[in-house]
């Protein structure tokens, strides 16, 4: 298996933190900017240069070893958390590249949804439903237990829960896939990325260790019978240097 981690593109909130205006109010579930979008249009169409070249090559066998993907990115699966910027960005990717887009719920960022009206204070919020979903964006395959209420009613996830949520989320990915050829693409959070690592080279927390990840970004690793390995990580090298965020 080969896993591609992409963090979504700008959203409200990163351009909120970028400004430093206090004047902004942060909200719990935002969208894209506009730069943002721009951002998810060049990285769709960075992950669709020579994917059906590379998809067929991977398929018949031809496949040469390409560790930078400068044959292309042979993408079999497309998933995605259920916050509203990552979901932005996957669907943009599955219109270009053709694949359906599946939520997956635990790929979420760290500490769920919530606002904070005062620090330390943290009101958790319930996520978008079905109906949202289904109108807004229709590439993505929704969990059939997702309903009326929103996806995410569980509340505030303290520190504690999130490297046992990522220890979770590698396991099942590796029941999934860990025994295929797969390229899986997953559109994620630049938080929940550290303890997914993490969760990878079984670091135990708290951890003496943290991964720059910009907008957009791609970083990939490779899952063989010899071990794991980390091929890039926070590639956004197809982004003009005036997009690039944080």
């Amino acid at each position: 298996m080969h896993l591609y981690f992409i963090r979504h593109a700008q959203s409200t909130n990163n351009a909120l933190y970028a400004s430093g205006d206090p004047s902004q109010v942060r909200t719990h579930d935002p969208e894209l900017t506009d730069l943002g979008r721009k951002q998810a249009e060049m990285l769709a169409g960075f992950l669709a240069r020579g994917y059906l070249e590379a998809v067929a090559r991977s398929a018949n066998g031809a496949r040469q070893p390409d560790p930078q993907n400068r044959q292309g990115f042979p993408i079999t699966h497309l998933y995605s958390s259920l916050m509203v910027r990552a979901v932005a960005t996957g669907a943009t990717i599955a219109a270009r590249l053709g694949l359906p887009l599946h939520a997956w719920i635990d790929w979420h960022e760290e500490g769920g949804l919530f606002l904070e009206p005062e620090p330390g204070q943290y009101v958790p919020q319930t996520g978008k439903n079905r109906a949202f979903f289904a109108e807004a964006y229709p590439v993505l395959v929704l969990p059939e237990t997702l309903g009326a209420e929103g996806w995410h009613t569980g509340g505030f996830e303290p520190r504690e829960a999130r490297p046992e949520r990522a220890r979770r989320v590698l396991a099942e990915l590796l029941q999934r896939h860990g025994e295929a050829d797969d390229h899986v693409a997953v559109i994620s959070h630049g938080g929940f990325y550290t303890h997914f690592l993490a969760a990878l080279l079984d670091l135990k927390p708290p951890y003496a260790l943290s991964f720059a990840m910009n907008n957009a970004s791609i970083s990939r690793i490779a899952f063989a019978s010899q071990g794991r390995y980390a091929l890039y990580q926070n590639r956004c090298e197809y982004l003009p240097r005036e997009m690039i965020t944080n």
